[in-house]
């Protein structure tokens, strides 16, 4: 075990003297913001491991407490009966809340219409307003995302991405799949379950498909899969914007009157409830159908058989250490993971009960 060396002036003010640099200079290194080159950086660093240097988390609190509350922002779709998936996050983001609050921290929630791009551009105008500490982003609109983190960056603010990730992006941390492979996966799945001469449905249902960083991500994916150990020629595409039950039932009944071979549908997102509704009033149980998140509606399906795979990524798990990165990050001074990448699971009807989100 390595013996501490006696250090007693061994702090922030020592180190910079050491590493001839301001102390902003060395407090910068110390909480991983950029600003420093990085052969400055390797400098303090070695000074700081040669002091064998602690930060003084009591300290940090303090200085934090002394200009006010730490305020931490949340970018998150509004919960709806249409998205329910979004309960499980906020769920885990309340849990945080609750636990951090009696360390001085204030949450705000800034919510928007996953169907209404207008809407994630409006909250994005407002956080860039109110300057938060720290923000817990779902960047479901790459354009307007890409701006926040640009601000983000500018204002030295720690942005940490949740659900959803955008390459190339400058981010204290990403917490959730892995898009592409969640959609790899997706069609590996499909391709066990195919029989000769059968094709494979990939439905899209959602407001905004061109700009949805998630669907977009997965389809890659499932695409990706296809084309190194098939083709794409057993898939069929069918996408709508039309969320209602009765336009995406009309659309799939004219595309199965035309594609009698389909005997897979994958659906990118937790509207595979509205396939499923399909399948049940159309009496159709030949069909396997593959969709996302562990929802009360899509587990219904699931005991009745008209969905035979969730693909789920703890939504709950999500959101509750998209906050707490925050909060160890800004009180706490604790490195964050750049990529914390969720399980993939795959539920069914036999194993549902024991799934947690």
């Amino acid at each position: 075990m390595r013996q501490k060396k006696d250090h007693p002036l061994a702090g922030v003010k020592e180190i910079a003297r050491r590493a001839n640099v301001s102390r902003g200079t060395v407090d910068r290194v110390i909480h991983n913001r950029p600003g420093v080159s990085e052969e400055t950086k390797r400098h303090i660093n070695a000074i700081i491991e040669e002091l064998d240097y602690q930060p003084n988390v009591l300290a940090r609190r303090l200085a934090l407490a002394s200009r006010g509350t730490v305020r931490l922002g949340v970018l998150l779709p509004s919960v709806s009966e249409e998205t329910e998936y979004w309960k499980a996050p906020l769920e885990g983001i309340d849990k945080a809340e609750t636990e951090i609050k009696p360390y001085g921290v204030e949450l705000k929630h800034y919510f928007f219409d996953q169907n209404v791009q207008a809407t994630f551009a409006r909250q994005v105008a407002q956080i860039m307003v109110d300057q938060p500490d720290g923000v817990l982003i779902t960047p479901t609109f790459e354009e307007e995302s890409i701006q926040l983190l640009g601000f983000c960056r500018e204002k030295q603010i720690p942005a940490v991405l949740m659900n959803s990730d955008i390459p190339g992006q400058q981010r204290l941390c990403y917490i959730g799949p892995e898009l592409f492979d969640s959609g790899y996966l997706a069609a590996q799945l499909t391709d066990y379950c195919l029989k000769p001469g059968q094709k494979v449905m990939v439905v899209n249902i959602a407001r905004e498909i061109e700009n949805n960083v998630a669907i977009l991500g997965k389809v890659e994916g499932f695409l990706a899969y296809f084309r190194e150990k098939r083709s794409e020629e057993p898939l069929v595409h069918f996408h709508t914007t039309d969320t209602d039950y009765v336009s995406v039932s009309a659309g799939l009944s004219a595309l199965l009157a035309r594609e009698k071979e389909i005997g897979i549908i994958f659906v990118t997102n937790s509207r595979v409830v509205l396939v499923a509704e399909w399948l049940e009033k159309t009496g159709r149980k030949d069909i396997v159908l593959i969709g996302y998140d562990f929802l009360s509606s899509n587990i219904d399906y699931l005991k009745k058989g008209y969905i035979d795979f969730l693909i789920c990524e703890k939504p709950q798990e999500q959101g509750y250490r998209g906050v707490m990165t925050l909060f160890r990050h800004l009180v706490m001074s604790v490195p964050a993971i750049e990529d914390y990448l969720i399980p993939i699971d795959i539920v069914t009807s036999a194993n549902y009960r024991f799934y947690r989100n």
